[in-house]
């Protein structure tokens, strides 16, 4: 009778502990996502799942690093910013949200447009609105530190809704205890 009525109350306290973190779970939901590619595409899946998350409650924290941080530039095209003339030619090179090429069918820079006008004629969030609908649902945007020194870029380069520059341990604590992607 004792293992019987130990097991029982194992099998109990293990139901409360599983419950207790689903509890946990729900009331913190959260979504970290690492903003590695500048490609349109990419970012718009990155916007997306943001938004979305977002629109159900969810804390979203995006950090932006290399040519993702293309995103979050003040200056949308193309523009020679850096500290010196290696990453002034770079960041023109790169540019700015609204010359992103996309990962496949570029098309010489039309692929991006090809895609806007597709998702405009399927009444589709573009890239653009979905930028400012993540503002708007206070998503949390976050630059990587290391990536702005290699690019020679500064805080004022961003956009104001930029939170912080934060270094990759800052941003893992930030993330704990939610969904983590990388696109």
């Amino acid at each position: 009778m004792p293992r019987e009525c130990d097991f029982i109350q194992g099998v109990f306290a293990e139901t409360l502990r599983l419950n207790s973190n689903e509890q946990n779970m729900a009331e913190q939901k959260k979504l970290s996502i690492i903003a590695f590619s500048g490609d349109f595409d990419k970012l718009t899946a990155v916007f997306t799942l943001g938004t979305g998350a977002a629109a159900v409650g969810y804390e979203v924290n995006i950090f932006f690093t290399f040519w993702g941080l293309d995103a979050m530039k003040q200056k949308t095209g193309r523009a020679f910013v850096g500290g010196n003339w290696l990453t002034k030619i770079f960041g023109f090179m790169m540019g700015g949200l609204s010359v992103t090429p996309t990962s496949r069918f570029n098309f010489l820079g039309i692929g991006p447009k090809i895609f806007r006008s597709l998702m405009r004629k399927n009444n589709v969030a573009t890239l653009e609105e979905l930028v400012e609908a993540a503002k708007a649902l206070g998503i949390n945007f976050y630059a990587c530190e290391m990536a702005m020194h290699v690019l020679g870029l500064k805080k004022e380069d961003f956009i104001p809704e930029v939170k912080d520059v934060l270094g990759v341990a800052s941003f893992l604590r930030l993330s704990e205890g939610g969904h983590t992607l990388f696109i």
